[in-house]
């Protein structure tokens, strides 16, 4: 089996893992939106928000820096060991600490106290059990992965649906004491009650190697660890800033409303979101693993043209038939006005995927201080523009700061991987691809929205191009 049929495969398997739950997130935003109101959906935002943030923070880049030493590692238990004690320790103290100054972090972060409550709960459970799932990730057991992944979402799913739905519409049929506990005016709580619920199954399910690992903690192995990862811990919240910032602003500098649609309309980019996260999820340990092999630069090259030739046809699915996903999901009329942040912020999640391929020069070179600089520059662009331009565009401008960033960041990381660990990218190739999907999709999008007839053979098109100019090479990858 060659080397990226394999890396396609396992890319496969995390994807699904993370596909699955994503598409599952995606199913319920019809739900969600039909059942919440604009202004009372951006609560709902602001949580998660607020949970993507501290994520970050707690893990400080601990799951990366996992993989980077148990790979090269001789005494791999040692560095399980040490990464799950020390996220233990500091996810313990965490805890303390928000039970100590409660109501001011309430103030900070404007939630309703039992949110607040619901949301640091989700945190450290999610925190404890990065370092097993790391370790699944990185001894190849993808299924076991993904299986528990799938039951996780699985478990948000159903209690979504049986508090927004079935206890909502036929409380006939519930139990009194679930009925005594009801509150259909506050809605929104269940959605965050279901993520509790879900994380403590998780949290069980993974219990197993918290008594696995032996009780030592390599005091050498953690310096290394931490100087490796925290500055992707800074660049995690640049990317927190650069993702969630312009729906904080907008919340603030023109309405919930405005801020709920937005948020609503955002989530029709979640199949680019999904297709760059499950090639994260497959790529990081794939790049550490084969860093040795002789080919490896040649592979990485293949490997972006390919994501990229994905990307761009995701990118011209989602806006040639923008009108479909936009009924489909959003059912409501209310979260239209947002509409034309799509096609822009699919276009961003594209070149941040990009730039999550080409983030693999400095990882591999150990130079994630300079990947931590690319982060901050992308959030101060996020800042600056979102500052300037809300007040005279619009929420419009939230969408093309995130693009501006993104692209810079891209940019960047290009022209600094060429020096430091260069690899043969085929450039022309990837910006001709990129280039003919934008312009394809301007023309569906702005010309002739709605126009199938126009939409589908451009779609088309683009395919019958890719095809004639990789055909030898895909054929050559499917027959090895």
């Amino acid at each position: 089996m060659s080397t990226l049929k394999r890396f396609f495969q396992d890319t496969l398997i995390y994807g699904f893992a993370t596909v699955f739950p994503r598409l599952m997130n995606f199913v319920l935003v019809p739900l969600h939106t039909d059942v919440l109101p604009a202004e009372e959906y951006s609560v709902n935002t602001v949580f998660y928000v607020w949970a993507a943030f501290f994520n970050v923070l707690l893990t400080y880049g601990m799951e990366t820096s996992f993989f980077r030493f148990f790979s090269r590692a001789k005494e791999r238990s040692t560095v399980f060991s040490t990464a799950f004690i020390a996220l233990t320790i500091t996810t313990v103290l965490f805890a303390a600490g928000v039970f100590i100054f409660e109501d001011d972090l309430i103030a900070l972060m404007d939630l309703d106290p039992f949110y607040f409550r619901l949301l640091f709960s989700v945190l450290v459970l999610d925190t404890l059990v990065v370092v097993p799932f790391a370790y699944l990730r990185a001894t190849g057991r993808p299924l076991k992965f993904a299986g528990i992944k799938v039951l996780n979402i699985l478990t948000v799913v159903i209690l979504n649906l049986y508090f927004l739905w079935f206890v909502r519409d036929y409380p006939q049929f519930a139990p009194q004491w679930v009925l005594d506990n009801y509150g259909p005016k506050d809605i929104v709580g269940y959605i965050f009650i279901a993520n509790l619920a879900a994380s403590a199954v998780t949290f069980l399910l993974l219990l197993p190697y918290f008594f696995r690992t032996k009780i030592s903690f390599d005091t050498a192995v953690f310096k290394q660890m931490w100087k490796y990862g925290w500055p992707i811990m800074v660049a995690g919240i640049a990317f927190v800033i650069n993702e969630n910032l312009d729906k904080l602003l907008i919340k603030d500098m023109i309405s919930d409303e405005i801020m709920g649609a937005y948020s609503g309309c955002y989530k029709l980019a979640v199949f680019m979101t999904i297709f760059v996260q499950a090639f994260k999820m497959g790529a990081e340990p794939f790049f550490f693993n084969h860093a040795d092999k002789e080919n490896a630069k040649e592979t990485y090259a293949d490997i972006l043209k390919y994501f990229v030739i994905s990307g761009s046809l995701i990118f011209l699915i989602l806006v040639c038939f923008i009108d479909f996903f936009k009924a489909l999901v959003i059912r409501d009329p209310e979260y239209w006005m947002a509409i034309s942040i799509v096609p822009i912020i699919l276009l961003a999640n594209l070149f941040l995927g990009i730039y999550h391929n080409l983030s693999v020069w400095y990882k591999l070179t150990d130079r994630t201080r300079t990947g931590m600089y690319i982060s901050i520059l992308g959030a101060i662009i996020t800042i600056v523009l979102n500052l300037a331009l809300i007040p005279v565009l619009g929420f419009i401008a939230a969408a093309w700061a995130t693009l501006f960033a993104y692209g810079a960041m891209m940019f960047v990381s290009y022209f600094l991987g060429r020096k430091y660990y260069p690899v043969p990218y085929e450039i022309k190739k990837i910006t001709g691809y990129i280039s003919l999907s934008v312009l394809i999709g301007a023309i569906s999008f702005y010309v002739f929205p709605g126009n199938y007839l126009v939409g589908i053979p451009l779609l088309l098109l683009f395919i019958g191009i890719v095809y004639f100019s990789e055909k030898d090479q895909i054929l050559k990858i499917i027959q090895s």
